[in-house]
């Protein structure tokens, strides 16, 4: 019997995250994974939630319980406001919107600017979460020529003009997912000044630039040109992604449609999330956690770094990354990180294949670790199988040629 669905045309251009099906295989008893952007669980400030949920609940348990606005409750609104003057930016509450984690933000950005056949561009590569929140809205994706610092400046110029017209371009400077790496100040007035020229806004999202190592990440993008930028940021890296818990900046221009786009989702974020993840910030608390979470994280990026120096054959590159929570590695010519997967979850290490990360064209020879979850000592061995895993496939007989 036939099915009585018929599902939209967005339906069909879903997919699963390649992510999160790595994960259910990784459950298998006895895996190392590097593959989850998971923050380590020992960061989470559990006491401090604790006192918070604690207080939330016995003074304003009514409002906290109760519908709650769609913008997001005033007092974090106006916390972030003040909390990225330090960025550079300079912008009232009410540009500011709290999702329920940017990744609701990138979808709202979707629902509200992409049109089908209308061109959006992205780095090479970027994050695939992104690519997942913009694609049922049928944009065509243009992958913007990248180095070691993102998107080379020419390559905006040549992005398409003519109608519908680039919409945005989407942006990580800040220890990008999946590459790790960083726009340097000078890069981000270059890329700035041709995206004003070319009259293409931006999307800039900034997850990871709290957790610097040795030295903070310049001024965002978006203050740079405030009026062509929507920012992204979230709670989910400095407290827990639990709580679900980002927010949007936006021109306000813009602001009224994505609210509307919030109200149609989900009406609001849980406020009482929103409650308790106020009371833990609102005096400071961030700027005493977030250090240890770096520290914590430092120690890991050294121990993998150490690590893949030690144990990866000649003909690998990779960059240790000054903040965040990735390696990107690039393995020798003939390698496919994706077939070679399964041979290391059976060996005892999980990575994420780097091709799922391109909008176009994918480097089949890229892999992602994350050096976040695992202690010093497990990041070695993982590090140690994978390094015997890619030995041995370098080592395999080839098979002949038909």
């Amino acid at each position: 019997m036939s099915s009585p669905w018929t599902q939209a045309r967005r339906a069909a251009r879903m997919n699963p995250s390649i992510i999160r099906e790595i994960l259910k295989v990784t459950e298998k008893p006895g895996v190392l994974s590097m593959a989850g952007g998971l923050p380590s669980a020992d960061t989470f400030p559990v006491e401090a939630l604790k006192a918070a949920c604690d207080k939330v609940l016995s003074q304003n348990a009514k409002e906290a319980l109760q519908y709650a606005a769609s913008e997001g409750f005033a007092p974090l609104r106006q916390w972030v406001a003040e909390r990225v003057k330090a960025l550079g930016l300079n912008v009232s509450p009410d540009q500011v919107l709290i999702t329920t984690g940017s990744q609701q933000g990138l979808d709202l950005v979707g629902k509200v600017l992409c049109d089908a056949g209308a061109p959006v561009a992205v780095e090479t590569p970027t994050y695939l979460g992104a690519l997942q929140a913009f694609t049922p809205y049928e944009p065509i994706f243009t992958s913007l020529a990248s180095d070691d610092q993102g998107p080379l400046p020419e390559a905006i110029g040549k992005l398409p003009h003519d109608a519908p017209g680039t919409r945005f371009m989407y942006l990580l400077p800040n220890y990008q997912n999946p590459t790790g790496r960083v726009m340097s100040l000078e890069r981000r007035q270059a890329v700035m000044a041709a995206a004003r020229a070319a009259g293409v806004p931006i999307v800039e999202d900034n997850p990871y630039g709290d957790l610097w190592f040795d030295e903070a990440p310049p001024q965002a993008l978006s203050s740079l040109w405030p009026e062509g930028s929507i920012y992204l940021g979230s709670f989910s890296k400095v407290l827990t992604p639990g709580f679900r818990l980002g927010y949007i900046i936006a021109p306000t221009e813009l602001y009224p449609k994505l609210l509307q786009a919030k109200q149609a989702a989900d009406l609001h974020t849980p406020g009482f999330n929103q409650r308790v993840v106020h009371e833990v910030v609102k005096s400071g608390f961030l700027d005493q956690h977030v250090p240890k979470i770096s520290a914590l994280y430092k120690a890991n990026r050294d121990a993998m770094a150490e690590a893949l120096r030690q144990h990866l054959p000649e003909g690998c590159e990779w960059q240790s990354p000054r903040g965040g929570m990735f390696f990107w590695i690039r393995l020798p010519e003939g390698f496919d990180a994706m077939a070679l997967l399964p041979k290391a979850v059976d060996a005892g290490i999980a990575f994420v294949p780097g091709a799922a990360f391109y909008a176009q064209q994918p480097d089949l020879r890229t892999m992602r670790l994350s050096f976040v979850t695992l202690t010093p000592e497990l990041i070695r061995d993982g590090v140690a199988i994978l390094g015997r895993v890619l030995r041995e496939a370098l080592n395999a007989p080839q098979e002949p040629t038909p």
